[in-house]
């Protein structure tokens, strides 16, 4: 951010004989959040005015549910949008699971979430989930600089914020080493009411074989699920727009 032309950053100014907020004050804490939030730069146009429906079919239907892939859609939206709404006025709220392949929107409307709360002022983290593991396994490395983060640091952060994102808990190969960092921090979070939103491109029925009974019941216990299907991956379509 440029220096603040009124205050010289530092937060507030002189009036005859009081002290008082200056303006730039609520920018600088908003950015401090969403650079805490840990969310790509490019994630942070992700906005509910953006979500665009166009990419799932009203003609073909997911046959778990019976329902067109478009309607779907429509209700994972509410959905997001709901838990927005819900996450400030109520303790509690239950966090949000959002299956479907690669490429069909759950990230972003995870991230839509994630930009809406930031501007509320609620702390946010949003972490892929393979390189959260990536992160822990470099604090056992002996060489590492001595003001790097401990997995303890990372754990409490995952177990504490206000609003963990966990996206791309994809169907990897997932050690009991895996599963037992993955349980921590759900257990944590489900015994102190503070949600989660999860993406995942494994099939709700699946998710026990690969992340084991523990882990897939916290899930179930935190999380209402929701399924975006396209018959294209939606950033292979974009691609091809521009391509136009």
């Amino acid at each position: 951010m440029e220096i603040c032309k009124l205050c010289h950053d530092r937060g507030v100014l002189v009036q005859g004989n009081l002290a008082v907020p200056c303006s730039c004050s609520a920018q600088r804490a908003l950015f401090k959040l969403f650079k805490e939030s840990c969310l790509p730069s490019a994630l942070r146009s992700c906005t509910f005015d953006k979500f665009s429906f166009k990419y799932y079919s009203r003609q073909v239907t997911d046959p778990a549910k019976g329902i067109s892939y478009h309607e779907s859609a429509r209700l994972t939206f509410s959905a997001a949008l709901a838990f927005v709404s819900d996450f400030s006025r109520k303790a509690g709220v239950d966090g949000l699971l959002f299956t479907g392949p690669v490429g069909s929107g759950k990230t972003f409307l995870a991230c839509c979430i994630a930009n809406a709360l930031l501007e509320k002022g609620v702390s946010v983290l949003f972490i892929v989930v393979p390189d959260l593991l990536d992160r822990i396994r470099s604090t056992y490395d002996p060489h590492r600089g001595p003001g790097d983060l401990t997995e303890q640091e990372i754990l409490d952060a995952a177990r504490k914020v206000p609003l963990l994102i966990l996206d791309d808990l994809g169907a990897h190969n997932y050690t009991d080493w895996v599963r037992n960092k993955l349980y921590s921090i759900l257990n944590y979070r489900l015994n102190h009411s503070l949600p989660v939103i999860i993406t995942t491109n494994i099939n709700l029925e699946d998710l026990e074989e690969y992340l084991g009974e523990r882990t897939t019941s916290r899930i179930y216990q935190m999380c209402r699920p929701y399924r975006l299907l396209v018959d294209m991956d939606i950033r292979v379509l974009q691609r091809q727009g521009k391509g136009k």
